[in-house]
């Protein structure tokens, strides 16, 4: 049942048109908060706007290409636009190989294109976004993350390569960005039947999908602020007690938990 909870706040949902992004929007919607729906296609974002609307909430709809920065600069002008400044940035879009191959079979083009989208997209967003979140000294960015981040895969190089990318840039901002009061989140839904997990080999087989609705509503809990004692951290939403993770952010944060390190082979070891 909505509460109404995040009434008078603005999102930025990328990728918003479908998948885990359109249901995201929705969630967010229900929540009474105003929802700035960017994609590449038009009339899938008019149908997630549509659903939006239906909840009351305010919203438009961009079509925009996140790799293009032009692209992404009047996107976000035409959401503060018509919605004002945003509190909540959710960087969904993305691409996935197109085939399960190792690196020397790939297709050089999409294997960039993939990199580009799930890298360089949400770098082009803060970069639009994050100036107005520091001069109000207020903001929330979730950052749509995978398990794939935090291991190697010799058949998904470039989705892996570019998750494990973003989880590392959101740890260099975390120190920054809290010095203005925004936090940064990596949120890993887990295996969740959308139209791109159906295309992976890998999960060809899968019979028991993680739970979108569940994905939503932690997304939703982000954008309130239960997850801000995490801030810079990975969060898997698919797996994590996350009454535990919040009990323990403190010691979390003061082990350097939940980010990428190199671990020492040795107590002296000098990378440690």
């Amino acid at each position: 049942m909505s509460t109404g909870s995040l009434a008078g706040q603005v999102a930025l949902i990328t990728g918003a048109g479908r998948g885990i992004g359109r249901e995201i929007a929705i969630g967010l919607a229900a929540e009474g908060m105003a929802v700035g729906l960017v994609g590449r296609t038009h009339e899938t974002l008019t149908e997630t706007l549509k659903e939006c609307v239906r909840h009351g909430s305010r919203g438009v709809a961009v079509t925009a290409d996140v790799t293009r920065p032009g692209s992404v600069r009047e996107a976000v002008r035409v959401v503060e636009r018509d919605l004002g400044p945003i509190d909540l940035l959710i960087n969904n879009a993305g691409l996935v190989d197109r085939a399960e191959v190792p690196l020397w079979e790939t297709d050089a083009n999409q294997w960039w294109q993939v990199v580009e989208t799930n890298l360089r997209g949400p770098y082009n967003l803060l970069r639009c976004v994050l100036p107005g979140m520091v001069s109000r000294r207020r903001g929330r960015i979730v950052n749509l993350s995978s398990g794939f981040a935090l291991r190697p895969d010799g058949h998904y190089t470039a989705y892996a390569t570019s998750k494990g990318a973003l989880l590392q840039l959101s740890d260099n901002m975390a120190d920054t960005l809290a010095q203005h009061d925004i936090v940064v989140l990596d949120i890993s839904p887990g295996a969740v039947a959308t139209d791109m997990t159906a295309g992976m080999p890998m999960f060809r087989d899968m019979k028991t999908w993680g739970s979108i609705p569940y994905m939503v509503a932690v997304t939703v809990d982000a954008a309130r602020g239960r997850f801000d004692a995490l801030h810079g951290r990975f969060i898997h939403a698919g797996r994590d007690n996350l009454e535990e993770l919040v009990s323990r952010a403190e010691e979390i944060r003061a082990s350097d938990a939940r980010t990428l390190r190199l671990r020492p082979y040795k107590p002296d070891d000098p990378m440690a």
